[in-house]
């Protein structure tokens, strides 16, 4: 009996064992954990372990003889992923990213299934066939290329928000693609697209469905066990919602990882959003690995020594074809050239759904076994690539930037010594700034460090130079011992803090005002010397509170009084020296003026 128990439980500690010991081990040498997984599982597979185990018997204790008995688990992997996306993203965020969406992804989708699918019909394919080779191989790696993007912190970037809008996509299109699969192999002789519209039909009625269940059982639900007090009653109730949203769309015939996205989405929208993404992370990254695993115990090493150039070949052609029309259509929705380029070396590469539609065509006898493996070999080894491509479309991306700078850097700021005015930092502040000074005849001079922004603006302004504002230098060489003043309007507090004690350091008497992000980093900027820190959250408070007032009856006079009464309370409490008096009487005689006329 102990054996049988210990045999059942052998997979789930191997797997335990890599994520435990072994991926640890890979992240201290440098070797990104996706990676880490994909290496264990090849290590593991029966082409390498299994043939060791006849040399040394005492392997067979690692052996994993089956990995379809993980199939199942690594597939909660994926679905995890997309309902933490689902609560990422919400309904509105979706909404204002329709055009990346909907215009690049379709797009994408569309071009790729083509080109592929007419390379199978050149390579001999019926058109059944290649339609579906199309669909498995036009697809990238959500799990793969979100995973990277996460743990490098830029899925905010032109970069991620470019590739998940395509990713996001891809996953939407896996539903109308699995319903083709079996049509396709019914070889029906009535109209197979009026079957195609049938069954989108029925897939739609299926998300209406779990739409309008989730809508009104999702909050009450959740507030329910909320009310108990109970973490563990919480996660139960947590991991119900995203596998039962996942196991429903399964019944209606629609893919499990849709389910779990539309899930993700309802739950965006409520105030235990934070709490369910605490509760799903670890779960998700177990489970994700566990795929990652069975990826790479499933690769196919003899087909792949049988026929190395081959194999190697279509790899290499699908990426590069894959990664051309990525590219392109990112150039002509606007996307810079370094996003573009990074976007298409992460979505070059196919993906998990690729597994997914070759086991569905393999099941409806589209295409025979061989036909199958090589499509899981290839998928499986493009996917594999995915980390070193995304190294080097980084670098490739640090390059051109690198020389959209040298060629920023060539305009150098004017050595004329004519006093100006210096803004650290050409975002949407600093642009603002920029044309009060126009409008008043004020001489200015900005400097940012997106080399990009600087080849724009250079084309236009001819003011702004391309720079790092917290270098001591480069600051004296843009006329900072003559300037009237500094304006540090950047939006990272760390970066105008490091701008702030380089210019003090530099010129004590200097007028430096700085955006500060709170009441607490105005603090800090006083401390530092600041002529004047403007916190954003008090001074949008300030404004909101003058135009309720406004609107609420009292009169202009008197809001704008009471305004600048909280605001000097304000200053007094950060620690701003007491000289307000004639600026606020400078403004109210402007203000004056300006009615009189």
């Amino acid at each position: 009996m102990a054996t049988e128990a210990a045999f059942y439980y052998k997979e789930f500690l191997i797997v335990l064992g890599v994520a435990g010991l072994a991926v640890p081990l890979f992240l201290r040498l440098g070797v990104n954990a996706v990676v880490a997984f994909l290496v264990m599982g090849v290590l593991l597979s029966q082409d390498v372990l299994g043939n060791l185990v006849h040399a040394v018997p005492v392997l067979q204790s690692l052996n994993i003889s089956n990995p379809e008995n993980l199939s199942h688990i690594a597939e909660l992997g994926v679905v995890f992923l997309l309902f933490l996306i689902g609560i990422e993203l919400s309904f509105e965020r979706l909404n204002t990213m329709r055009r990346l969406v909907f215009g690049l992804g379709g797009l994408q989708v569309v071009l790729s299934l083509t080109a592929i699918a007419g390379a199978a019909m050149a390579l001999g394919f019926d058109m059944r066939a290649a339609l579906v080779v199309g669909a498995a191989l036009s697809l990238s790696s959500t799990a793969i290329v979100v995973q990277l993007l996460s743990d490098s912190k830029r899925l905010g970037s032109q970069t991620g928000r470019t590739s998940f809008a395509i990713l996001l996509l891809q996953d939407l299109a896996v539903i109308p693609l699995l319903l083709l699969v079996p049509i396709l192999g019914q070889r029906m002789e009535g109209n197979v697209f009026v079957s195609i519209l049938i069954a989108l039909g029925q897939a739609g009625l299926a998300v209406a469905l779990i739409v309008g269940v989730g809508r009104y059982l999702l909050r009450p639900l959740l507030r329910l066990v909320a009310r108990t007090g109970s973490s563990d009653l919480f996660m139960a109730a947590t991991l119900l919602i995203a596998v039962g949203a996942a196991a429903a769309a399964n019944l209606a015939g629609i893919s499990m990882t849709l389910g779990a996205f539309i899930a993700g989405l309802m739950l965006a929208e409520t105030e235990y959003r934070r709490a369910i993404e605490a509760v799903v992370e670890p779960f998700k990254g177990l489970l994700l690995g566990t795929f990652f695993l069975v990826v790479g115990l499933k690769l196919d090493l003899d087909t792949l020594f049988r026929e190395p150039a081959f194999t190697l070949g279509v790899a290499v052609a699908l990426v590069l074809l894959k990664g051309v029309i990525v590219y392109g259509l990112a150039r002509l929705f606007r996307v810079n050239r370094g996003a573009a380029l990074e976007s298409a070396m992460l979505l070059g590469p196919c993906g998990e759904f690729g597994f997914v539609i070759a086991g569905a065509a393999l099941a409806a006898g589209l295409i025979d076994d061989p036909t199958s493996r090589n499509i899981m070999l290839v998928v499986t080894l493009t996917m594999i690539a995915i980390p070193f491509l995304a190294k080097i479309g980084a670098a490739l991306t640090r390059s051109l930037r690198q020389r959209a700078a040298v060629a920023a850097v060539n305009t150098v700021p004017p050595e004329d010594n004519e006093p100006r005015v210096i803004i650290a930092g050409f975002g949407r502040v600093g642009h603002l700034i920029a044309s009060m000074l126009e409008e008043h005849k004020i001489p200015y001079l900005a400097i940012d460090a997106d080399a990009d922004l600087v080849s724009r603006e250079g084309k236009t302004s001819g003011k702004v130079y391309y720079g790092d504002a917290t270098n001591a230098e480069f600051l004296k060489r843009c006329g900072l011992a003559e300037a009237r003043a500094l304006a540090v309007t950047m939006d990272n507090p760390v970066r105008v803090d490091e701008v702030v004690r380089a210019a003090r350091a530099l010129r004590g008497d200097l007028k430096i005002i700085a955006r500060a992000r709170d009441e607490r980093h105005a603090q800090r900027l006083y401390a530092w010397g600041v002529t004047e820190a403007v916190p954003e959250t008090i001074e949008s408070s300030l404004q909101l509170g003058e135009a309720l007032l406004v609107e609420a009856g009292v009169p202009m006079g008197l809001a704008i009084a009471s305004v600048h009464e909280r605001r000097h309370g304000f200053r007094k409490l950060l620690g701003r020296p007491n000289r307000q008096e004639e600026l606020e009487l400078a403004r109210k005689r402007l203000r004056r003026e300006k009615s009189g006329n």
